[in-house]
């Protein structure tokens, strides 16, 4: 059941590009499928409230029928595009699509071993977690984070040394995996 604005946009986020796909491999026009698919999701849109079993299968469904439509309408002014253009659309949608889910994958794998340096750390050296966290995550100018910590400027630049140092040493491998993925 679509409630409130944000499901409909998540929903609208998951499936545009299915629907387009859709909507595109049954009309053979991607101007149409466009069409399609925000007349689609306008429909969705004013029928929040109502509720569907399975929200995939529907735009899908309706997708291919208003395309159909639009085919048999259209079929004398209808040009037929050329397999190797619709191989070519159907695998940039693909990669597109691949491309979106490894960038999330990749971004919650980061935030993941970050997590997990920083747990480290300060179980490692309370002091260079506090360095980090103040000079990587809170973005505090080197000097001004001394001053917070109570150290003198050499001192902390050696403490933050030493905590680069570390992680590099104890986490090189996991990052390196996660700069190939």
């Amino acid at each position: 059941m679509l409630i409130e604005n944000h499901e409909f946009n998540e929903i609208y986020e998951k499936y545009k590009n299915l629907v387009l796909k859709v909507a595109y491999q049954v009309s053979g026009d991607l101007q149409a499928a466009e069409d399609i698919m925000q007349d689609i999701f306008l429909t969705l849109y004013k029928e929040q409230g109502t509720e569907y079993r399975n929200i995939k299968a529907w735009l899908c469904l309706k997708a291919k029928h208003r395309a159909l439509n639009y085919k048999k309408r259209f079929s004398r002014e209808f040009a037929e595009s050329t397999s190797e253009e619709k191989i070519s659309f159907t695998e940039s949608m693909r990669e597109s699509s691949e491309e979106e889910y490894m960038g999330e994958y990749t971004e919650k794998q980061r935030a993941k071993l970050h997590e997990t340096i920083m747990t480290a750390l300060l179980e490692k050296n309370p002091k260079w977690y506090e360095a980090v966290m103040l000079v990587c995550l809170m973005e505090y100018p080197q000097e001004e984070a001394a001053r917070k910590m109570g150290m003198k400027k050499d001192a902390f630049y050696v403490l933050l040394y030493r905590a680069r140092k570390w992680i590099k040493k104890t986490f090189s491998v996991e990052y390196e995996e996660l700069k190939h993925l």
